[in-house]
């Protein structure tokens, strides 16, 4: 079972407490009994990965910890008590931006923020976003206070500073940026404005959600990402801009790709695709669909996918680019590209064009260079050889906690099985001891 799919690590996770930390709370608990708990970070970790189910009297310890009432635990139904439904994803329609804003923003507070949202509902949601005619933005509020462009322009270069802070900064900004997305979302539902401001206001509220998205998805807080990429798309669907409407769509189905639930990855993107209409955009998501297709062993569609993100990433044309893909470059082809390979089979070429990708990379970039280390170490590891796969592992590890990156820590500690089976390679010892600490 991978880590955040659990209900479990959703609830520890939802507040902000580790494995070790958790550990510790039960212990405290059973210490009240004048008992004597043996929880550690193993543990949580047995009943987060392994599937191993705690013992009745820890989880009524782990439902206390949680603010869950004694009644609603059923040791029997481990670990279902601790997620009982699906969450729910606020229908597109014309009034449905607000409701889904205050749908992700109440996220952060409900217990339901450890809830996962299905592949279904979100598949549907790209399909009626695909043929869903324009939204005519509706007056504001009469009666409510008057917002300039101003203080718009404020907020969006605000904004714009908060999400280009580098990764390692970032980290520190999260109640910040929430508090911005929660004031966007306030002069939206209470302001009175005219229609171009109300166009700025949607736009800056979907560029907020999507940058709390991202942060809330690199911290392993799913549900919580989920519900910013959704409140996006129909932010964003308010101003008629499909191209931004589409990178929702992308990010949402790159978020499923990377939990293993490809055939919702690919429903989204296809979806997306149809009403794409920058070459940049439309290369953005055929490359993630290559990415999801191959991890189903596609080869057929996903070379023909890989060909066209290659043929448009270059294409000339008079858009603007927009700006969430204005990071996709020839290194990003190259790694994405690598990794589809090394899925289907062709380690060699694979292992080269993940070594071009990286060495492409600007420097400003350390998180998406996490990433690719991580690969690389992967595709090292395909190719038996251990050590050179260790090395990049390490270096990956390192800049990943240095950055404050969870998720591509996390693609580290993926690796470690297969490095359990190469221990007494060079280096393997030390990099799986550096992973433990």
């Amino acid at each position: 079972m991978d880590e955040f799919t659990h209900p479990l690590a959703y609830a520890r996770s939802q507040r902000g407490l580790t494995g070790p930390d958790l550990a510790r709370e039960i212990r405290a608990r059973a210490a009240l009994r004048g008992l004597r708990s043996g929880t550690d970070k193993q543990r949580v970790r047995k009943w987060e990965v392994l599937g191993v189910t705690p013992d009745s009297d820890t989880q009524y310890d782990i439902a206390a910890i949680f603010g869950v009432p004694a009644a609603e635990v059923d040791p029997a139904d481990w670990p279902r008590w601790l997620h009982p439904t699906e969450a729910d994803v606020v229908p597109l329609g014309p009034s449905s931006t607000v409701p889904a804003l205050r749908e992700a923003l109440n996220s952060n507070m409900d217990r339901r923020a450890f809830l996962t949202v299905s592949g279904t509902a979100l598949t549907g949601l790209a399909a009626t976003w695909a043929i869903a005619g324009p939204v005519a933005l509706g007056p504001s509020v009469i009666d409510g206070k008057s917002v300039g462009g101003e203080l718009v322009t404020m907020l969006e270069q605000s904004t714009k500073r908060l999400s280009s802070v580098a990764t390692e900064q970032r980290q520190h900004l999260a109640t910040l940026l929430d508090a911005h997305l929660a004031t966007v979302t306030d002069l939206i539902e209470h302001a009175r404005y005219d229609k171009p401001t109300g166009c700025r206001l949607h736009a800056l509220a979907a560029s907020l959600a999507q940058t709390v998205a991202w942060h809330r998805f690199d911290h392993g807080q799913h549900t919580q990402a989920t519900k910013h990429w959704v409140a996006a798309l129909h932010s964003t669907h308010a101003t008629g801009d499909h191209d931004m409407g589409a990178a929702m769509l992308g990010d949402l189905a790159y978020q499923a790709a990377w939990r293993k639930d490809h055939t919702t990855a690919a429903g989204i993107l296809t979806h997306a695709l149809t009403r794409t209409e920058h070459p940049a955009a439309q290369s953005l998501l055929h490359l993630r669909l290559a990415r999801t297709l191959a991890a189903q062993g596609e080869k057929r569609e996903t070379l023909r996918a890989l060909n066209a993100a290659e043929n448009l990433l270059g294409a000339s044309t008079s858009r603007p680019l927009p700006t969430w893909c204005s990071w996709m470059s020839a290194a990003d082809l190259a790694v994405d590209s690598g990794q589809c390979l090394l899925d289907l089979g062709d380690t060699a070429r694979a292992h080269q064009l993940i070594a071009e990708g990286r060495d492409l990379l600007p420097a400003a970039r350390d998180k998406t260079r996490g990433v690719f280390l991580a690969y690389q170490a992967a595709s090292h590891l395909k190719s038996k050889e251990p050590e050179l796969a260790a090395r990049t592992a390490d270096e990956a590890l390192r800049l990943a906690r240095r950055i404050g990156a969870p998720r591509c820590e996390k693609l580290v500690q993926d690796l470690v099985p297969e490095f359990e089976r190469v221990r007494t390679a060079e280096g393997v010892n030390d990099l799986l001891m550096l992973v433990s600490a």
